[in-house]
């Protein structure tokens, strides 16, 4: 991960100052990178010996974080990973011409790695990215939202990248169609445990932890997981509480949280974050076993248990 982050420096050491700064800003805020740590790990599961890994795991980071920018332009957030974003700093048109920088930076630096199925991996996924960004734009303030509907938005704009820099590394290794399968759907299913385990932080966590705003999900409007399994299991009042707080993006955040504890909404949303981080473990037996492989299962466990 040193020598990724010593890629990332190199490439946004861009002649315009704003660039370098926001990108510094972003990049330096931390999380948990597992998006460039799956290329690594993945490729090094199966038993890759080149020098590409590296700036992989970097393309990754830098459409991460392009997605980043742009989210929180759309959303209007003000906080992300315990401190103000960059939209906040800096100003909405800003952030998204630094996004903008970030998805046409990562395109280049792919061509170094001379792959077209790298390259048809990657822009298959920016395209499928966008697409659950518009997606889930539909949905907000809309209390009608399925599950079905919803997770299909997490598969497009969450686990697709989680997909495609698994699917990456294996490209890297050389890995049989089968591994190549399996890598895809491991990255698939654990991006998707990560974003509902995300759904239940956001009305379980403290801001302190978790890094922003906790029930901002709800006053955005947005219909999660925990939501809308009030809306298919509780009561009348219930139902029409939550209804009234989606659409109109404000609540009584109390009495929602209260009426999603009672009808057990958080643990439905944590036991289908198990189910997929259990299916993202059953992909791994395509791989051989090593240290990388073990890693890789430990993410499973990390992705349902974290409280951050």
């Amino acid at each position: 991960m040193a020598a990724v982050d010593a890629v990332i420096r190199s490439r946004l050491n861009s002649e315009v100052v704003l660039i370098r700064t926001i990108g510094d800003y972003i990049i330096g805020a931390g999380g948990k990178r597992m998006r460039p740590a799956l290329v690594l790990l993945v490729a090094q599961a199966l038993g890759y010996r080149g020098d590409h890994q590296h700036l992989m795991a970097a393309v990754v980071e830098f459409i991460h974080t392009a997605t980043l920018l742009h989210d929180d332009v759309v959303d209007e957030s003000a906080l992300r990973r315990g401190r103000s974003t960059a939209n906040a700093v800096f100003g909405n048109a800003a952030s998204v011409l630094v996004g903008d920088y970030l998805y046409s930076r990562a395109f280049e630096m792919m061509v170094d790695v001379d792959d077209m199925r790298i390259m048809q991996i990657m822009s298959c996924a920016t395209t499928v990215i966008a697409e659950g960004e518009v997606l889930q734009l539909l949905n907000v303030h809309d209390p009608d939202v399925s599950e079905a509907r919803y997770l299909q938005v997490v598969r497009f704009k969450t686990a697709k990248l989680f997909e495609a820099a698994a699917e990456a590394g294996a490209v890297l290794a050389g890995a049989t169609p089968a591994q190549r399968d399996a890598a895809a759907a491991y990255g698939r299913h654990i991006g998707t445990a990560f974003q509902l385990v995300d759904d239940v932080l956001d009305y379980s966590g403290e801001v302190g932890a978790l890094g922003k705003n906790v029930g901002d999900d709800l006053r955005e409007g947005k219909p999660t997981l925990p939501l809308i399994r009030v809306m298919e299991v509780g009561t009348y009042l219930q139902k029409e509480l939550v209804r009234k707080a989606i659409e109109k993006g404000e609540a009584d955040f109390d009495a929602v949280a209260q009426a999603i504890h009672d009808t057990g909404a958080l643990e439905h949303a944590q036991r289908s974050a198990v189910a997929e981080a259990d299916m993202a473990r059953q992909a791994l037996n395509a791989f051989p076993d090593s240290d990388a492989k073990s890693s890789l299962l430990s993410f499973c466990t990390f992705a349902t248990d974290r409280d951050r």
